[in-house]
């Protein structure tokens, strides 16, 4: 597959690029030093648009996703990923969205499958998802998400942690009320 051939910056602890690594050699090696993006797709109703993996899919196939993540290839910066994943596998392009940025978190600090940059986008319809990459999709309030989750719904390993560290608190219902001006 082209993916793994893909060549990936390999990371120190601080975030600082000391290498490049071909996708595949990421993967069968377990490292966790290396770059991806991810972005939640949030309605006016406060619900995350949840997709579901193809069954082609390498890693995690037909287990429930973020809207859209991926890799960060070499020399990209984590913002021209976002750009080129939201229309890779969404169809949409970055700067006809209303994005920001959730959180950075690192392997390090928050056990995370590697360093990443979270966004949310907000979106009132379904994205023209690319049928390569998900199967179906789901608009789920987080908590719906959680409990789907915990009853074993199978899901990439990053999906829950993310969930709750951004969507189940107060601070998201805020914030989506501010979005909205609810």
């Amino acid at each position: 597959m082209m993916q793994d051939l893909e060549i990936l910056d390999i990371v120190d602890e601080n975030d600082c690029v000391i290498g490049q690594k071909k996708r595949s050699e990421i993967y069968s090696q377990g490292l966790c030093n290396f770059r991806v993006v991810n972005a939640f797709a949030v309605n006016s109703l406060g619900q995350l648009w949840i997709p579901r993996r193809s069954a082609q899919k390498r890693i995690f196939p037909l287990c429930l996703d973020v809207s859209m993540g991926g890799h960060v290839e070499s020399g990209e910066t984590y913002e021209d990923a976002l750009q080129r994943e939201l229309e890779e596998e969404l169809n949409l392009n970055l700067n006809m969205l209303n994005t920001q940025l959730l959180g950075y978190l690192t392997p390090y600090q928050y056990q995370v499958s590697a360093f990443m940059k979270v966004y949310e986008i907000t979106l009132d319809c379904e994205p023209n998802y690319n049928k390569n990459d998900f199967i179906e999709s789901f608009w789920l309030y987080p908590s719906d998400l959680i409990e789907w989750l915990n009853k074993g719904e199978p899901a990439k390993s990053d999906l829950m942690k993310l969930v709750q560290m951004f969507y189940i608190h107060t601070k998201y219902i805020i914030r989506v009320r501010q979005a909205y001006r609810l």
